[in-house]
């Protein structure tokens, strides 16, 4: 089927075309008609499916040109808030449409103006959109059709409390969408009182990496950690590679590191300003820094093509985080490599991790990296819930581990 096929506006059509884009993928041919039906809906879809225009290309449709602020997008990060309210300005390129974004790290000022002057859509993080509701400059009497996009993601920040204040303002007359790469059981309650008889479709789940990414584990000793980075960049052929830390400290710890050692670096965390965060992306893209340091926020949601090598410094805490992670290189059928590096007060994130895509990743050696000797060199015989003691050997590995002396 065409886009033709399912009752989009000429408009729209056009737009989504004039971006090169042909066919609808298998989120939009479901989504499709469920929206346009009006039914509320909760799709689970990952990053890279063509989620974004499965609901702006149908919602672009109802509202067909500008009047009051009728559709909500709610986005858990700036990045992903600014990522799709430019999708939703290019697929509306040739229509009387108004889309605005406000999000925090900036200033008030433009965001304000841009209220007050009127857009029909608009994408917003929770909490500048709440500080323009209560001082009144923003008001959501109008809105007709409510997103949330990334709920997981939003769960993990800590926003459900927010957005429930935000829905609160919104008539409960209205059509709400649902989307989530993950539906932990907490969601469960709120889209009790969210949703009205949902439509479910899941697509492109995924608790296995992509068949396009091959990834190992690196064990080491923690001493050796950051070593170990070193190592496997010196001895890499990259040509662009993501680090992945679990904290903006051990983010900035890294990425300092690294540019004392002469890499050109960039960095985004949630705590860098807009400036810095838009400048790290920008200049990563661009060829302009050849390593990014990243938390968790990197991992989905963000358009970063042409990544070559995904490193995990740190282990992630969440299995389905990994999956993620590993899956931004390898995209759009090019092949990456992804490694994780893990330390012994990791191994049981690391079995998680492999219940959760139901494998064993296989444990690599850096050939002439001088390894000393860590109890993971026989992690067969440690008993789940931490190292055992009295572990001499390191039986099934071929590290050439050495002792401390």
């Amino acid at each position: 089927m065409s886009f033709q096929d399912f009752g989009l506006l000429d408009e729209v059509v056009h737009g989504v075309q004039s971006m090169g884009y042909i066919d609808p993928t298998p989120i939009q041919l479901r989504a499709f008609p469920i929206i346009l039906s009006g039914r509320d809906m909760m799709g689970s879809a990952q990053t890279g499916t063509g989620k974004t225009a499965a609901f702006a290309l149908p919602l672009l449709t109802k509202l067909k040109s500008h009047g009051d602020l009728r559709a909500l997008i709610l986005e858990p990060t700036r990045e992903l808030a600014a990522q799709v309210e430019t999708a939703f300005r290019d697929y509306s390129r040739f229509m009387d449409v108004q889309v605005g974004l406000v999000h925090g790290g900036v200033g008030f000022g433009s965001q304000r103006s841009m209220l007050q002057k009127g857009a029909d859509v608009l994408v917003a993080t929770p909490g500048r959109l709440l500080d323009f509701l209560e001082d009144g400059t923003a008001n959501l009497k109008n809105i007709q059709y409510l997103v949330l996009d990334e709920v997981d993601r939003m769960l993990d920040m800590g926003f459900l409390p927010q957005v429930r204040r935000i829905v609160d303002r919104v008539p409960k007359e209205r059509q709400t969408l649902f989307f989530s790469a993950t539906l932990p059981p907490e969601l469960e309650t709120m889209t009790k009182w969210l949703l009205k008889d949902p439509e479910q479709v899941e697509i492109g789940a995924r608790r296995s990496p992509a068949e396009t990414v091959t990834h190992a584990l690196y064990p080491v000793a923690k001493d050796q950690k950051f070593d170990l980075l070193i190592a496997l960049l010196e001895r890499t052929k990259f040509d662009s590679a993501i680090i992945f830390t679990s904290t903006k400290i051990m983010a900035d710890k890294v990425a300092h590191r690294l540019k004392d050692l002469k890499h050109s670096v960039a960095v985004l965390h949630s705590n860098r300003t807009q400036r810095e965060r838009e400048d790290a992306l920008a200049g990563f893209k661009s060829g302009k820094y050849e390593v990014m340091v990243a938390t968790d926020i990197a991992a989905r949601g963000l358009d970063i093509a042409g990544v070559s090598h995904v490193i995990n410094y740190d282990v992630p805490q969440h299995p389905e985080d990994y999956v993620h992670r590993i899956g931004r290189t390898g995209r759009a059928l090019l092949t990456g490599d992804a490694f994780t590096i893990f330390t012994a007060e990791e191994l049981d994130h690391v079995r998680s991790i492999e219940r959760f895509i139901g494998a064993k990743i296989t444990r690599q050696k850096l050939e002439g990296f001088d390894y000393l000797y860590t109890a993971l060199f026989n992690e067969e015989q440690i008993p789940a819930g931490g190292v055992g003691k009295g572990v001499r050997t390191a039986k099934g590995y071929s590290f050439g581990a050495r002792r401390r002396k």
